[in-house]
Order: structure tokens, then sequence, then C-alpha cells
């Protein structure tokens, strides 16, 4: 039977091995989870071939390989006969044991909160020099962007639907801007391992890596939010799953243009190009360069 994403994973018996084929569809979601997440059995034995084209994964493993285990069964709804001679003989089957992994539900969780992101601000960042206090959120969405996701468990090749706002009151009309998000395994995010999402004062780094899909939504719905998506992920060789992600975010005028330190970029994989939600494209041309510049 070959493997579609209502049937993700196929099975080919061999003599002395197992084919796997599957279906990096996985869940059914139309969003591929990576080939390096997927291993077979105890051992984590991981593919040996794959089609972009189909979108599969193949793993190849003998009977006896990444951790299988063979159980022997006689009787219990199995045949048995008596020999001429009135020997009973039960038939012998035996049966090898693998497990296919996929890897676990992904979470993510804030400083305050089971059910969205909620991030702690210091005085400092959330204090205006003209005394006016700024409130920022940052919150885990829905897939319809109206009203924060009520799970906060994700399976790989889902995405998280991140919306960061800004509550100015009265004063002069805000643009707000995410300057850099990063994913750590501990509360504190310069902790390692850690992985940038977001970098280079607005650049969605992570929509650059292979089989992502992670960007800004453009347009905005309004001048004081930004929403932007990242794909569900792992760290290479963590069982945990749970994720922490500490964002800065910042604002400027409305009226004052973006430019390479106040942006939001993101990776256009079909045309190889980096794009802003608003302003020029030139602003965004660091992002592949690394080299933009840093403001207080």
């Amino acid at each position: 039977q070959a493997a579609a994403p209502l049937h993700p994973v196929s099975v080919q018996c061999q003599e002395a091995q197992l084919v796997v084929r599957v279906h990096r569809d996985l869940f059914g979601t139309g969003r591929l989870v990576k080939a390096a997440d997927l291993s077979l059995g105890s051992a984590s034995c991981l593919p040996v071939a794959q089609s972009a084209a189909e979108g599969t994964v193949t793993f190849v493993a003998g009977l006896h390989e990444c951790g299988s285990s063979l159980k022997v069964r006689w009787g219990a709804g199995l045949r048995g006969f008596l020999q001429p001679w009135g020997c009973c003989v039960g038939k012998l089957q035996e049966f090898w044991d693998f497990e296919f992994f996929s890897p676990p539900p992904w979470e993510e969780r804030g400083n305050a909160s089971s059910s969205a992101v909620q991030p702690t601000w210091a005085p400092f960042y959330s204090t205006l020099a003209g005394g006016e206090e700024l409130s920022f959120s940052l919150r885990l969405m829905n897939d319809e962007w109206s009203s924060e996701r009520l799970s906060n468990g994700f399976q790989l090749g889902e995405r998280l639907h991140l919306q960061a706002d800004v509550a100015a009151g009265s004063h002069v009309p805000l643009r707000l801007f995410v300057d850099d998000c990063v994913a750590t395994l501990s509360p504190d995010g310069s902790s390692s391992p850690r992985y940038a999402l977001i970098d280079l004062s607005g650049c969605l780094v992570d929509g650059r890596a292979d089989d992502t899909t992670s960007a800004f939504l453009s347009p905005r719905p309004r001048q004081e939010t930004l929403q932007f998506v990242v794909d569900a992920f792992r760290f290479a060789g963590d069982n945990g799953n749970l994720i922490y992600i500490t964002c800065h975010l910042k604002v400027s005028p409305v009226d004052q243009a973006p430019n390479p330190w106040t942006k939001a970029c993101s990776f256009n994989k079909a045309s190889s190009l980096w794009a802003p939600v608003e302003g020029t494209g030139d602003i965004c041309s660091c992002c592949e360069t690394s080299n933009c510049p840093l403001r207080g």
C-alpha cells in the first residue's frame, strides 16, 4: 500500500528486512515534517532515502536491527495437529516488534501563563522617556487569529501563530516591531542551546531554513500589532517537550519610515528574496549578509 496522508506509514515485509515508507505529511495537516525528525525503533535509525517530489522518506531495517525485539508464540489461535506417531506439534510463529518514532508533541509556554505567551517586562523597557507607560503583549493565537489558542501543545508539522501588540494609551501613533526572538530549553533566554527565530533587528531568520514556512503576516491588522507564524520544532537530541521563547519588542512613530533597524522582514523561498511587511525591499538586504545595524 502506497503511503499517503490518510495512511502515512506503509510497511513492506521482506524475508530478512522491513521497508518502511513514511509520508512527511504525517498528521494530515498539509505541512511536512523534517526527515531528520523521523526515526525507526528504539535505536533511532534514520531514513536511508527520501523523495522530495513525493514528500516521503524510506527506512530499511533488518529484522534484528533498530532495537527490534523478537517474540515467539505457540498455539493460541494458531493451527495445531497430531502427527501419526502421536506427538502433538504446535505451529511456531515469530513476530518482530518495531516501533516507529515520530517526535513527541511540541509545547511552548510563557513566563506567567500555561495557555498563552505572557512575557514579563522590566520597567525600563515598558516606559517611554516622556513618562507614559507602554503595555506590550505576546499571545499565542488560534489559526484564524480570532482569539487566543486554548491549548499550548503542538505536533511537529503544525505552526505557532504569534501576535505581538502594544497599547500606547494617549501617546502618538506607534508601529510595533519584534527585534529578536530566541528559543531555549530554560526560561533564561541567554542559556544554551538556543535557537534564533528572529534576529538582526527584525529578520525572521527561521524562515530561511529548509522545510520551514515561518513568516511575518502582511499587511498588518493595525500598526500597533505584528503577527507571525513559526513552524513547531524541537532541539536535536532533546527528549523533552517544553521550549521557552523570549522576544524583545520595540516601537517607532508611525510617521517614521521603516529602516534597517526598525523592520519586519520575511524570506520568500519562491523568489529567494527578503521582503518587508512595509517599507522598501532594500531595508531587508542586511538579513542576507547578517550585517544589520543595531540601535539601542
